[in-house]
């Protein structure tokens, strides 16, 4: 197993969330139980589990761990069928959350955070992997389509909008002759992971762009 020593970027943690049972509620029902709401609900998609550790597909735990080192939020607390924590990022108040349902079904602990936040798609960042990005690059997209991630399929059926910014992380495309799982389900390199922790930073950078209000900014530096 590969381990980042320096920086921000980081393992994701080990999580033991038992996958519950899901309600199919509608977001924001009246009789949804509130703490305060948030500003900003900010998803990194991955599985839990150490067998998942340092694989493409947690390119999304792993930048939400940098994001919550950087901007000094333990993302511990188990609630949502995930872990998650709040904090304050660019003046703005923000959920960060882990979902352990497995990347499939993501929607499930993402719709029942938002619900209980009352946070609606257009504030709520998903972080995910992407194979048609090399690694190292970055896409920001305020909206739009599933592009064949399956996280994201299940979150945008189950809150019915596709109106979630996003953040994709490249992981690079899959070898000729690879099955797409096992390429997604393969750790990075050595190589890759010195990579990864400088587009950690950059994550971060546009993390703090998006919700002090500058996505154009944040699309314009980051976008590669």
């Amino acid at each position: 197993m590969h381990k980042i020593k320096s920086g921000v970027f980081k393992l994701p943690s080990n999580s033991k969330v038992t996958l519950l049972g899901f309600s199919n509620r509608k977001l924001f029902s009246k009789n949804e139980q509130t703490s305060g709401g948030a500003d900003w609900l900010i998803v990194g998609l991955g599985n839990p589990g150490p067998k998942y550790e340092m694989t493409r597909h947690n390119a999304g735990f792993l930048m939400l761990d940098a994001i919550a080192e950087h901007f000094n939020i333990e993302v511990r607390r188990v609630k949502f069928k995930g872990l998650y924590g709040k904090g304050t990022i660019a003046g703005q108040s923000a959920v960060l959350l882990k979902p352990s349902t497995f990347m499939n079904l993501s929607g499930q602990s993402v719709t029942e955070a938002m619900n209980f936040f009352h946070i609606p798609p257009e504030r709520t960042l998903i972080v995910f992997d992407d194979i048609s990005l090399d690694v190292g690059r970055t896409r920001i997209r305020l909206k739009g389509s599933a592009g064949g991630h399956n996280g994201m399929k299940n979150i945008i059926y189950l809150s019915g909008s596709d109106l979630f910014p996003r953040m994709k992380i490249g992981v690079g495309s899959k070898p000729e002759g690879w099955d797409l799982a096992d390429w997604v389900l393969s750790r990075f390199t050595n190589d890759e992971i010195k990579t990864l922790k400088n587009v950690s930073e950059n994550v971060t950078d546009a993390v703090e762009l998006l919700l002090s209000g500058a996505p154009d900014k944040a699309m314009n530096r980051y976008n590669s």
